[in-house]
């Protein structure tokens, strides 16, 4: 590719600031099979699927679902273009992810209107989490431009954005490589009618993105799962090995020395997942790790002091190994949950995991050591 001639020679075009995939650009468009698909476009680059601003049960089905965890690597549709309504060589070209939520919250939010869906690669993720891993990029923004004959179908050169994906868009290097310009939209998607009835225009309060409690609670499901994914392996360690080692019989082991870090465990899940993401705005604390590790050790306590272990005979060692466990736990899931908000930036996240981790690991060898060596120990 060359620029525009000025002195007689072609000025010089760098290349991407990433190398194009082999075979990027290849003509390809979305099967119209899909379950979600209405019926069919035809126009001169092909088939086009046409998709409806109506959410089918199915649909409606899949979102519950995936707010649980359940299917949530296969909740995607294909990547491409889709028509909306009767978009015409005129019609707005509206650029999303892959992730399926994010394809229905947009077609549903553009109720009664007509355009173009150009849908990103995103690997199933939504547009804000994909700019930040760079599958929501530059790259595959203009290979999906290529690919789809966009510039065949409309008139303008005009894609609109969610803003909350520039990140990983390099605006200038679309333009420079497929001819079209980026418009940011507004950050909420129930503004997006009034955006492109303003003629593309945002108002400030368009850019601003709050986080409510609402938008915080409807969260906490999937984090919830994801957290007893990996903690209910712990859980199962910790009741075995007690039932093993103990002196008693395996079934009264495991209630007196496999139920507290256990419980110690399941009480950092509930305050990093749910307690931390409900309190955010209140609770002491800048870094979403200490946030983490304040809520967990007063639901600790408020815990472990309703159940009375302190009061009982136990070993300093192994009283002293619960409230790590609790801690890094929390800490860890109130950290985990930067990547759901928008209180955080990118390089603040990683700075912040750089400091925390090792803490919370050694917090954590250092809980179940004790814990292990109390039980040797007697």
């Amino acid at each position: 590719m060359t620029g525009a001639e000025t002195d007689g020679s072609p000025a010089l075009v760098l290349p991407m600031a990433k190398p194009v995939p082999k075979g990027a650009g290849e003509f390809a468009l979305p099967s119209v099979t899909q379950p979600f698909v209405i019926g069919i476009l035809e126009s001169k680059i092909g088939n086009i699927p046409l998709v409806g601003s109506e959410l089918f049960w199915r649909d409606k089905r899949g979102h519950y679902l995936v707010r649980w965890n359940i299917g949530r690597d296969h909740f995607t549709v294909e990547p491409g273009l889709y028509g909306l309504g009767k978009p015409t060589a005129d019609s707005p070209v509206l650029v999303t992810a892959n992730y399926k939520m994010s394809f229905d919250l947009l077609r549903q939010t553009m109720t009664g209107r007509s355009c173009w869906i150009l849908v990103l690669d995103t690997k199933g993720i939504n547009v804000w989490c994909a700019a930040g891993k760079g599958t929501f990029g530059t790259e595959e923004m203009v290979d999906r431009i290529q690919a789809s004959r966009l510039f065949d179908l409309v008139n303008h050169n005009r894609l609109i954005v969610p803003p909350l994906g520039a990140t990983g868009v390099a605006a200038f290097e679309v333009k420079k490589y497929s001819g079209f310009s980026i418009s940011y939209g507004p950050v909420m998607l129930q503004d997006l009618p009034e955006f492109l009835d303003n003629g593309c225009m945002a108002s400030p309060q368009m850019r601003i993105k709050k986080f409510p409690l609402r938008e915080r609670f409807v969260l906490i499901p999937v984090e919830v799962m994801q957290a007893l994914q990996q903690g209910l392996p712990f859980i199962v360690v910790f009741l075995l090995l007690a039932g093993f080692i103990g002196d008693d019989s395996f079934l009264l082991n495991m209630k007196l020395h496999g139920m507290p870090p256990s419980l110690a465990l399941l009480t950092g899940i509930v305050a990093g997942t749910i307690v931390s993401p409900l309190l955010l705005p209140w609770v002491p604390g800048r870094a979403f790790s200490v946030k983490g590790a304040f809520c967990g050790l007063v639901l600790f306590v408020l815990v472990f002091g309703f159940f009375g272990f302190y009061e009982m005979d136990y070993s300093l060692l192994e009283k002293s190994s619960w409230p790590l466990v609790t801690l890094a736990v929390s800490s860890w899931f109130g950290m985990a949950f930067t990547g759901a908000s928008t209180y955080t930036s990118l390089n603040g996240v990683r700075k912040e995991m750089l400091r925390a981790m090792p803490i919370q690991f050694f917090s954590l060898v250092c809980g179940v050591g004790f814990w292990v060596a109390s039980l040797w120990l007697g």
